[in-house]
């Protein structure tokens, strides 16, 4: 018995019930006359989580044709791709002591529930990224934070530090399909941060090396524009906050600000662990979105309130065939 096969045969009612329905729903949209394209939204920890190992096949498979992510997870991709043997998991995270803590953190160790990240790996990047970002800054480039990425990708020097095999990597996949990568918040990152303190130190002679959000909001409403013309839109989003904000909302911009006709996202699937609350984002209902012009009133909605680390990859494998 396959990965779909159990689904369908097992998981038949609640949460269950929903991940089966939202991935049969995304199975049908991509595979539809028209081609359905699913924008997919990273929050929380998913690279850390290894998701790539499921969503770098969806990107190669046609299943997947954009990404809004976090720089965390933007980062952390990256991180696991040149240093996860010498990450370090923590069977019993939830016993930790305070010293335990400070122990993990004097050796240079970034806990990330039952994951550590050693510092070694930030500073290995920070090296590779700084020659590129004081290049960019001196000329105002405004370049992407996946750009940066792409670059190293195309780093020979960089394979011999491979620790994880490059199928399993989704900035590989994404670079390979040539997906558009959307990073939203770079400020809010390990490289974020080191980046604004060279320009403090002056090792770098500004700011202009980033995109800001609004040049990114740009070229997502470019590439809206252009895709839903011919397609669809689907919008997949793993968790909540920023990442699935950001881009959500280039609909309401075209619509409502440039006052544009423009098609909505036509389906819509979120996991998330945050409860409905008011005035929250990550817990709103897919209706809320309708008021907002964000999501058609038609389109197959589904949330799906659980644990994105289990479900993401249980869905991916449905829709694969897996």
């Amino acid at each position: 018995m396959n990965v779909t096969q159990f689904l369908n045969e097992h998981f038949r009612h609640f949460n269950a019930r929903e991940l089966v329905a939202a991935a049969k729903s995304y199975r049908e949209f991509v595979s539809q006359p028209r081609g359905g394209k699913m924008m997919v939204t990273l929050a929380g920890a998913m690279s850390t989580g290894e998701i790539g190992i499921s969503l770098s096949e969806m990107i190669r498979s046609d299943k997947v044709h954009a990404i809004t992510c976090t720089a965390a997870n933007l980062e952390e991709e990256m991180f696991n791709l040149v240093a996860h043997h010498e990450y370090q998991i923590i069977e019993d995270w939830r016993a930790l002591s305070v010293e335990d803590e400070l122990q993990l953190r004097d050796k240079g160790l970034n806990r990330v529930t039952d994951t550590c990240i050693p510092e070694t790996v930030m500073r290995h990047i920070e090296g590779r990224l700084m020659s590129r970002w004081k290049i960019a800054a001196e000329n105002n480039l405004q370049r992407m934070p996946i750009d940066f990425m792409f670059d190293l990708l195309d780093d020979p020097t960089l394979e011999e530090h491979y620790q994880i095999p490059l199928e399993n990597c989704w900035l590989a996949a994404a670079k390979e399909k040539g997906i558009p990568v959307f990073t939203p918040g770079f400020e809010d990152s390990t490289l974020g941060n080191i980046y604004a303190s060279r320009v403090i130190d002056g090792s770098l002679p500004g700011h202009g090396a980033i995109a800001p959000g609004t040049a990114q909001m740009e070229k997502l409403a470019h590439w809206y524009q252009s895709i839903s013309d011919q397609s669809p839109i689907g919008f997949f989003q793993i968790g909540g906050g920023i990442a699935g904000d950001f881009p959500i909302c280039v609909v309401p911009m075209l619509v409502q600000d440039l006052q544009r006709e423009s098609p909505l996202w036509s389906y819509f699937c979120q996991i998330s662990d945050a409860v409905t609350s008011y005035g929250g984002y990550s817990g709103a209902v897919p209706n809320e979105k309708i008021t907002w012009y964000k999501l058609e009133a038609s389109a197959p909605k589904f949330m799906i309130q659980s644990d994105a680390s289990i479900c993401a990859p249980l869905i991916f494998a449905y829709v694969l065939g897996w």
